[in-house]
């Protein structure tokens, strides 16, 4: 179980590594192609920009687990413990609503894109595929909110005594 646990801790670090080491590979081989053989690879922008978007919203789900994202801490800074905790928890539920909210309605695009068989200009792959970076994103960064929240709602070494 400890296993898995580990595996679903780093997947996201895991994918975004790669997704990045094959995006530089494929740009790299597009500059040779295009500045050396003379010759373009014509999908090579399009694969990069969606392997891009699924980095980011995958680096998201990083950016909340490790609690890299923007925070006003000047201002929590200054209250007392108790009130600090609810705007902590106030801020990671509003947050779980934003993801959930992005979540339903990039679902709906998605649905949309399936019906009209949507396709990319240069891949000819579907276009859900890239678009399905949003809503794994969210459910990802979702999680990571409420981890977030049973972590804080432990007490600390200092608390316990």
């Amino acid at each position: 179980m400890k296993r898995v646990s580990e595996i679903f801790n780093n997947i996201e670090e895991f994918l975004v590594v790669i997704l990045l080491f094959v995006m530089t590979v494929v740009v790299f081989w597009q500059v040779i192609c295009r500045f050396v053989l003379k010759a373009s690879l014509p999908w090579s922008e399009e694969f990069s920009r969606y392997v891009l978007v699924w980095a980011s919203f995958l680096g998201a789900s990083i950016g909340v687990k490790r609690g890299a994202h923007i925070g006003v801490e000047a201002f929590t800074m200054i209250l007392p413990d108790k009130l600090k905790k609810f705007i902590q928890y106030l801020a990671i539920i509003l947050s779980v609503i934003f993801c959930l909210v992005v979540l339903k309605e990039s679902l709906g695009i998605i649905q949309k894109q399936i019906v009209n068989d949507q396709v990319s200009p240069a891949m000819r792959i579907p276009m859900w595929w890239a678009y399905s970076a949003i809503p794994t994103g969210m459910l990802l960064m979702a999680i990571r909110f409420l981890q977030t929240m049973v972590r804080i709602s432990r007490p600390s070494a200092k608390e316990a005594k």
